[in-house]
């Protein structure tokens, strides 16, 4: 029979022995992992240069890639209402170093009006809501309207249309929710992204177009567009005196609202250290005062949310846009 002392020192080496080899294995782990990121980062946008995203991605990247010691290569894919740009993220290695920045309604909208979807939502998981905008319903000055009531009574009386930067993105989709409770009919004239979108109306080859704020603003300042209403909650800080589409008294837009927000996503998979740390570089950019203050003028608050918070909001609005979806039977193939 062995002596307790004898078992006593059996334990303590052990004890050391398991110490030790702990010890060792350690700086191999950490070896195992490699360095993040190690090479450019891509973030992927599903819409064309100049729209609300390419504004607020090539403001925070200059100094995202201070922090991060790594090139942020800004990668515009437009087409299908963002779906291929959100498609190409959600098959991307979840190696941390693609990401996609682009609005809510890839996964709150899409979803549920493209019969051929190129992704699963589930494969795009919700790092952060960047910041938050409205749409604006602008018109050309020719068309000699200045009220929503004004517009609303010119389709009545005949045929107009109106553009948006593509089938199935918010201005399209607010638009045809403002229609069908207001009891009127405009042609739909999509676009490849709210920029050219806007270029066209100012050029008055079509007269009016529900546009994202940021976009159309510097040309509601000089004059070239006339701002009949926003669609979100709330007014524009940039433009006071423009009403919210239920502000305006119209026959059946009491309760009308369309808010919407810009969301960096990342691919399933994605580690959550290499996805938190992501998301503090791209917050704390949105932040800083000289970037903040920059998208305020621009129409868009920065809001630099938890993926919690940011996926509660999307289940929330994916539900809306749903209904609004059935209900005007939109659909897009």
């Amino acid at each position: 029979m062995q002596s307790r002392p004898f078992i006593k020192l059996a334990t303590a080496l052990a004890t050391t022995l398991a110490t030790t080899a702990a010890s060792l294995l350690v700086p191999a782990a950490a070896q195992a992992q490699p360095a993040w990121p190690d090479r450019a980062i891509r973030v992927v946008l599903p819409f064309p240069p100049g729209g609300p995203s390419d504004i607020v991605m090539r403001l925070a990247a200059e100094k995202m890639q201070a922090t991060l010691k790594q090139t942020l290569v800004i990668d515009n894919k437009p087409g299908a209402g963002g779906n291929l740009g959100a498609g190409e993220v959600a098959r991307a290695a979840p190696d941390g170093h693609t990401w996609l920045w682009g609005t809510d309604t890839l996964v709150t909208v899409n979803p549920h009006v493209y019969k051929n979807l190129p992704f699963k939502v589930d494969d795009l998981v919700p790092v952060t809501i960047g910041t938050q905008f409205n749409q604006t319903l602008v018109c050309h000055p020719a068309l000699g309207v200045k009220t929503l009531a004004e517009l609303v009574a010119k389709a009545k009386a005949g045929p107009l249309s109106y553009a948006s930067g593509g089938a199935g993105v918010p201005g399209h989709l607010s638009m045809e929710l403002l229609q069908a409770m207001a009891g009127f009919d405009m042609t739909h004239v999509p676009y490849k992204g709210p920029a050219p979108a806007t270029q066209d109306v100012i050029g008055n080859q079509v007269p009016c177009g529900l546009l994202a704020g940021p976009t159309v603003l510097p040309h509601v300042r000089s004059g070239k567009l006339v701002a009949l209403a926003v669609s979100g909650s709330r007014r524009s800080p940039t433009l006071p005196d423009v009403p919210t589409i239920a502000e305006t008294g119209v026959a059946g837009v009491a309760g009308y609202k369309a808010d919407f927000a810009l969301v960096m996503y990342a691919p399933r998979g994605v580690p959550e250290p290499i996805v938190a740390r992501f998301r503090q570089a791209f917050v704390d950019a949105t932040m800083l005062p000289e970037v903040a203050d920059k998208l305020k003028a621009g129409d868009q608050t920065v809001v630099g949310s938890t993926p919690a918070q940011a996926a509660a909001r999307l289940a929330t609005d994916s539900k809306k846009w749903g209904e609004v979806a059935r209900r005007i039977q939109l659909g897009l193939d």
